[in-house]
């Protein structure tokens, strides 16, 4: 058995929640609690379905039309530990990884002494679509963001940077990324 993840729900073919058909996994416990939220039901931190990461991990390989999986909430980074290792088996088998947060990545780089496990999930992800979402901002023009403050960021190349690092969105489908 792998580690316990709360999660609020699973999706398991999904072509909105980043680039190619992937799995979404909705986390359970936000802290953010966004005007307008999508989720507002994955708000509580209680208890409401168990998840297994080598099981969801199973599910996701033994599906041969998966490109990747998506990190939803609630708030992913509220379960960084499991989150990273549900990523780093995913990129062993061919998976990208992206993850959606209400912090922004300069919050999460910031966060390292006291949440290291945040730069653990970073370091494992492909791709995020960072920042809160904004009512106010709100458009449905965007590349899976739901407003326009979020950004959708090349993780690895931003972490090489040092600064944030939008993906080229005329490239994204030119071959979508994955490690391995």
């Amino acid at each position: 058995m792998g580690t316990k993840l709360n999660l609020s729900g699973v999706v398991s073919e999904s072509i909105v929640d980043g680039p190619g058909i992937r799995m979404t996994i909705f986390t359970q416990g936000c802290p953010h609690h966004c005007k307008g939220c999508h989720n507002p039901e994955t708000w509580a931190f209680e208890p409401k379905h168990p998840g297994d990461v080598d099981k969801i991990l199973n599910i996701a390989v033994s599906n041969p039309i998966l490109q990747g999986m998506t990190f939803s909430g609630g708030e992913p980074f509220c379960q960084a530990e499991g989150l990273a290792e549900l990523a780093e088996k995913c990129h062993e088998h061919g998976l990208n990884v992206m993850s959606y947060t209400g912090y922004t990545f300069e919050e999460l780089l910031a966060g390292e002494k006291k949440h290291p496990e945040w730069i653990r999930l970073l370091k494992n992800l492909d791709y995020l679509v960072d920042g809160p979402f904004v009512l106010e901002e709100r458009s449905l023009m965007l590349l899976f963001r739901g407003s326009r403050n979020q950004r959708f960021l090349d993780v690895p190349e931003s972490l090489k940077q040092g600064k944030a690092v939008s993906v080229d969105e005329d490239t994204l489908y030119e071959g979508t990324k994955t490690r391995g």
